[in-house]
């Protein structure tokens, strides 16, 4: 599996499936051992390192229009079946794209804790909650422990991630990850050049010097080693970067909340007719049964969609509990066989 680090929505490839996840890396890190599957990151609207002439329009039709628009870039007139999946207001806009029939392809939808009429209640102390965080962060490493004791995100690796990919520095506007993205190449391009120089000293000075310098390369990697991310493309990739956060850099959130009241109901209303109108295989996975609204209630005892609960998690399902979400989406997707499970699938969710 190839992962791509963005920030908002995932695409999970195989050769007869796409799925796509407004999630993070560390549940598509735990998916790729379960299921063969490839996942490519895409920043939505106004997300993550995404430029629009409108960054400001978040109406759930441009983005999940955005969305179709995607999937037909990559793919052309012939996209493989897709499986679209998506959290909270993510979870809106992979409904309203199945809704609209934007993918033709598509073959299966999952909706992750965003339920309409909690949705729409929720909405009456949005402001306050938004209002309630902090403006500024002093470093990146500052607001991951935030994150994390003020609940919205209970495993530290997932925050680690999550957060990073929802800031941007206060002086330049650049976003957290596309500078760490640069700082990232700045080390790979000092080492490659001090081994290149250690090199061509080594030749000037002959053989006695080679056992002097061999060793001064191997303190000089150990270094670099314990600074610097293995890959670009795992999950992880920022973690190491953060022991080292620039004193006088301060952060703020990549996007204002508050400006986006405009569009709020407009995410959620009406959203569990449509859920329970498309006619693809289903499943919504929630943290908690209270969250599910009469209209949704029906639906299930219906048998209209599969419902899986994973209690003691936060709003933030996925990033809670990736190894758990991974089991809920592998099963589903060997289940409507469209991946090939690994030999490490264990089917820990049976009812799925």
């Amino acid at each position: 599996m190839n992962v791509v680090r963005k920030d908002q929505s995932y695409f999970f490839f195989t050769e007869e499936v796409s799925l796509l996840y407004h999630g993070h890396g560390v549940m598509s890190s735990n998916i790729s051992h379960l299921v063969t599957c490839r996942c490519a990151a895409v920043d939505l609207r106004g997300h993550g390192d995404s430029v629009t002439t409108d960054d400001g329009d978040l109406s759930s039709e441009t983005m999940s229009s955005e969305v179709g628009n995607i999937v037909k870039a990559l793919y052309g007139e012939d996209p493989p079946p897709i499986i679209l999946v998506g959290h909270s207001m993510g979870g809106s806009i992979a409904v309203n794209t199945a809704f609209r029939h934007l993918i033709p392809s598509l073959i299966g939808l999952i909706v992750i804790d965003v339920v309409e009429g909690t949705a729409l209640e929720a909405l009456t102390s949005m402001q306050s909650f938004v209002r309630g965080r902090p403006a500024v962060f002093k470093s990146l490493e500052h607001a991951i422990e935030w994150s994390v004791r003020a609940g919205q995100i209970r495993n530290v690796e997932s925050a680690k991630v999550s957060m990073v990919g929802q800031l941007k520095r206060l002086d330049t506007a650049e976003t957290a990850t596309s500078q760490l993205d640069h700082e990232h190449e700045m080390e790979v391009v000092t080492s490659t050049s001090d081994t290149i120089a250690e090199e061509d000293e080594e030749e000037e000075n002959g053989e006695s010097e080679t056992s002097k310098n061999s060793t001064d390369r191997l303190q000089s990697t150990d270094k670099l080693t314990s600074d610097t991310p293995e890959s670009s493309t795992k999950p992880q990739q920022h973690t190491e970067s953060l022991k080292k956060p620039e004193s006088s850099t301060k952060y703020t959130w990549r996007i204002d909340l508050g400006k986006t009241e405009p569009f709020w109901k407009g995410w959620f209303q009406g959203l569990s007719e449509k859920f329970l109108s498309c006619d693809c295989p289903k499943m919504l996975l929630l943290a908690g049964v209270d969250r599910l609204d009469k209209e949704l209630t029906i639906g299930q005892m219906q048998g209209k969609f599969q419902m899986q609960v994973l209690p003691q998690c936060g709003h933030a399902v996925h990033e809670d509990s990736p190894d758990k979400v991974a089991d809920v989406l592998a099963t589903f997707m060997v289940r409507y066989k469209v991946a090939e499970a690994t030999h490490n699938f264990e089917r820990a969710f049976p009812g799925c």
